[in-house]
């Protein structure tokens, strides 16, 4: 009932946002939601006929143009717009809160472990996903320049690596001061390529023929496999798809849908068309024809405006692989790390320095690894098309278990979306010798372990609580003893509040003192983006001198535990953090001589422990307030 209650009042807060700056909230969504897809046409119809595929014959061209068509209103506008955001997580979208979801549909036992692992698998492409954007976006840009002059060509991987070192050198200062800038940025960017393609249609109509899905379809009649090859290419088109889900947290549905259905979608098929009628003209123009749709005299603006959209592209991704780390790490997938908060105002604008360094160490290993963007397009598109048959996977159960759709209508719906994703997959699958493996190591990297450090935690839990001591026991333990009292309250953090924290044994055997008020305290990440200040937190008092207090966080939110103890007031348990201590349990991890993992999983699981941020940091705790007691634990 609770949770009912949270979701329509979030939903009726979101509409009257919408409804209210929705302009506005159009505007933004451009800028930030639709970076990568709007930027596809840099590269995507050179790709598809570029490397001795089908031949650049009119037909053909009408045929990828036709799939290209049929895949943006099949993928993008049906799956995605119209029927995936719809399960939208009190407000937040992407393949977390999509899991969180599915498994809130009662799922149990395998089903749940199959969650689960579609949940971090989803994850992990995302991030392969993530390196991939900023390389072949800033390339492809750059590479106009090679157009204008070919004196430029050697320049062209120094220039795009200067650009992509100064953006994420930048992240540390937020996008709050150039983000206003984006959406207006896009809109022109947009604009542009609708102009752009209307020039050549006027010039070649017969391209519009494209339109009829017959000319998709014959592709495959005509030329067979090569067709088959040929959507390894097209699926460049709506790579980006995923990210109008992801970031429905921060527009809400209705100013996405808006601003794809029509601006950006119209812009991007006008674009398409454009370049099809270029070359059915002028078939030379394949080897950039999206440059070549422009006059000679705005060549040169036009490389400058689509660096600016690939820069733009870039961010959406890199704050995305910054906003996903931030919900794994809430969730238990992936280690404490440092998370600064760039804007006083806006809670998503946030950055992680660990995942910055490590996104760019990759990114420019990608660019100067591969030398150009036609070479990085067969690393693009397999983790893009892996996220979107998860995504669809995860819809399927959603949509049996909350919104109670029938089998056969959740079939017909998504076992349709799911075969074309298939589809997409088994074809770009044909790029992984050409460096489509590249994602699927770092997916394979980073699954690996996310899956290491779940399943460790289980294994330092069961450890560290196994034999703990049950609360009630020890309270009753301690009635009729003089125990000294010191005063003050001692708050003692731990993950099982139902038995007696290490920390709280160790204090009591070493200084032989309990304080006057004793609170055993449990941090809970709830499977909810945000929790509302009502349900913030849980007091139940043990006796007259301890109590017990659960503090819930959604997956989005900063855990900031002094702030939310301010809520203990209504249940008359009042804190002064200058009267307060938290006493915090350092567990040193060793391997163990009864292995409850393979001796690899505990090396790697000992090593991230290492790495990850203290509980201090994390939890906001006053460093001044804060004492931690040491053990030892076999792992």
């Amino acid at each position: 009932m609770t949770g009912s209650t949270a979701s329509t009042s979030t939903d009726h807060r979101l509409h009257d946002a919408e409804g209210s700056r929705l302009p506005q909230l159009v505007l933004g969504a451009m800028g930030i939601v639709f970076g990568d897809i709007g930027t596809s046409p840099l590269y995507t119809l050179r790709e598809a006929f570029g490397h001795g595929g089908v031949p650049l014959e009119s037909e053909a061209i009408l045929g990828v143009l036709s799939l290209i068509l049929w895949s943006l209103m099949i993928v993008v506008t049906a799956k995605y717009v119209a029927v995936i955001m719809r399960a939208d997580n009190r407000g937040e979208g992407g393949v977390l809160a999509l899991a969180a979801l599915a498994l809130r549909g009662g799922t149990a036992g395998w089903r749940s472990r199959v969650m689960f692992l579609a949940a971090i698998l989803g994850t992990a492409l995302f991030f392969g996903d993530s390196l991939i954007t900023p390389a072949i976006s800033v390339l492809s840009a750059v590479e106009g320049l090679h157009v204008a002059t070919p004196v430029v060509e050697p320049y062209v991987v120094p220039i795009a690596v200067v650009i992509l070192i100064a953006l994420f050198v930048f992240q540390k200062k937020g996008t709050g001061q150039v983000g206003r800038f984006f959406g207006p940025v896009m809109a022109l960017w947009f604009t542009t390529l609708a102009v752009l393609g209307v020039m050549k249609i006027i010039e070649e109509p017969s391209v519009l023929q494209a339109v009829n899905p017959i000319h998709a379809m014959a592709i495959f009649s005509r030329h067979g496999g090569l067709a088959f090859a040929v959507l390894g290419a097209v699926v460049l088109a709506v790579t980006g798809a995923e990210a109008l889900y992801a970031d429905m947290g921060h527009f809400g549905r209705k100013p996405i849908r808006y601003a794809w259905l029509f601006l950006v979608l119209p812009a991007l098929l006008l674009n398409y068309f454009g370049q099809g009628a270029l070359l059915i003209r002028d078939p030379g123009a394949v080897v950039n024809p999206f440059f070549l749709l422009a006059p000679s005299w705005g060549l040169i603006p036009m490389v400058l405006l689509a660096t600016a959209a690939t820069v733009i592209a870039s961010q959406a991704v890199i704050s995305g692989a910054f906003s996903l780390t931030r919900q794994a790490i809430q969730l238990g997938y992936l280690p404490r790390r440092e998370i600064r908060h760039t804007s006083h105002q806006e809670m998503g604008q946030i950055y992680i320095p660990a995942i910055n360094w490590i996104l760019l160490t990759g990114v420019l290993a990608l660019v100067v690894g591969f030398g150009s963007s036609s070479a990085l397009a067969s690393a693009y598109g397999i983790a893009v098309t892996g996220a979107m048959v998860i995504d669809g996977f995860l819809a399927f159960v959603v949509a049996r278990k909350l919104w109670r759709w029938s089998r056969p209508l959740a079939l017909l719906a998504f076992g349709g979306f799911i075969a074309v994703d298939v589809a997409f997959l088994a074809a770009t699958s044909l790029k992984i010798p050409q460096g489509g493996w590249f994602p699927l190591l770092v997916a394979a990297l980073l699954l690996t372990l996310m899956v290491t450090w779940r399943r460790g935690r289980v294994v330092l839990f069961n450890r560290l609580y196994r034999d703990a001591m049950p609360m009630e026991l020890f309270i009753k333990t301690l009635t009729g003893r003089k125990q000294m009292r010191v005063p003050g309250t001692a708050v003692y953090m731990t993950g099982n509040a139902d038995t007696v924290p290490h920390a709280l044994l160790h204090n009591l055997k070493h200084n032989k003192i309990l304080h006057e008020r004793v609170v055993i305290m449990t941090v809970q990440i709830e499977d909810v983006p945000w929790v509302r200040d009502e349900r913030r937190v849980i007091v139940v008092p043990l006796d007259e001198r301890f109590w017990r207090v659960v503090v819930r966080f959604g997956f989005m939110e900063r855990p900031n535990v002094p702030g939310a103890l301010k809520h203990c007031q209504r249940f008359q348990l009042d804190f002064d953090m200058m009267d307060t201590s938290f006493f915090l349990g350092r567990e040193t991890l060793v391997p163990s001589t009864k292995r409850d993992l393979p001796p690899w999983q505990e090396q790697v699981f000992i090593a991230l422990s290492k790495t990850a941020l203290s509980a201090t940091e994390f939890f906001c705790i006053p460093p001044g307030r804060v004492i931690e007691l040491g053990t030892q634990v076999e792992v």
